[in-house]
């Protein structure tokens, strides 16, 4: 926002489309997508392995730092209001907690179709990045429930596709949301991680 890449509703959307389809939004999804998988195959054994490459992935230590953070709140949750034995596995310094790969897991374990759960979790991604674009740029709540609204095809488009990919297929193209999170490191003013 600072250094005016997002400006409004239309450029809000336009970024997080970028980030969804080409950059760390499309491996989320790859990411949880194989978490569910592994679960739903009784391939569990393979989680710390992908818990590994998906804390990996992050390019930047605010990115880290924020995946770190919001990963270990959302552990405590589960293991308090939903236990189950699968969290057991994210206590193990060699299975980090990603939400991605830990929402994965535990869909799977409660037997929500893919087709429903990876697009829940997809929109929650979204939703949390138009909430800190509406106190940024700033929009109203409108704009945001627009920008949203905007973004459900790409959601649906990228769950479908996620839930065939492999970790094979990762990449990104999101240099810009990359250069943004260095920058970010260095704001005077942080109100966000990300």
């Amino acid at each position: 926002m600072e250094a005016g890449y997002v400006s409004d509703r239309r450029s809000l959307v336009d970024w997080l489309e970028a980030d969804l389809c080409y950059g760390s939004g499309r491996n989320e999804a790859i990411f949880f997508s194989e978490a569910y998988r592994c679960v739903a195959e009784g391939a569990e054994d393979q989680l710390p392995d992908l818990a590994e490459l998906a804390a990996a992935s992050r390019g930047t230590s605010e990115f880290v730092l924020e995946s770190a953070q919001q990963s270990s709140a959302c552990l405590t949750t589960l293991r308090s209001v939903w236990p189950d034995r699968i969290l057991d596995m994210f206590s193990d310094p060699k299975c980090p907690p990603v939400l991605a790969v830990l929402l994965g897991a535990r869909a799977a374990r409660e037997r929500i179709a893919v087709d429903i759960a990876l697009p829940a979790f997809l929109h929650s991604y979204i939703a949390n990045l138009v909430s800190a674009g509406v106190r940024l740029v700033p929009l109203g709540q409108t704009d945001g429930q627009l920008a949203i609204a905007a973004l459900e095809l790409p959601i649906l488009s990228r769950s479908e596709i996620a839930s065939r990919e492999t970790v094979d297929d990762l990449g990104s193209a999101g240099v810009m949301v990359e250069l943004a999170s260095i920058a970010h490191e260095l704001q005077y003013t942080r109100l966000f991680r990300s």
